[in-house]
């Protein structure tokens, strides 16, 4: 019975997700994770402290 039970859950969450994304304007995740990276690369290339030791500004 568990095994039914868990196929339907994962069908009925397939279907509902595609109607969804068929239906609705879903923004896409991973433009977003991607934009979110390239601002953490680039505040880490800002705050990093040089290798160095010297206090030169880049």
């Amino acid at each position: 019975m568990g095994f039914i039970q868990s196929t339907f859950s994962l069908l009925v969450g397939a279907a509902g997700g595609i109607y969804i994304a068929q239906n609705y304007n879903v923004p896409n995740i991973k433009n977003y994770m991607q934009g979110l990276m390239g601002k953490a690369k680039e505040l880490d290339v800002a705050y990093k402290k040089p290798e160095d030791g010297s206090k030169s500004k880049a």
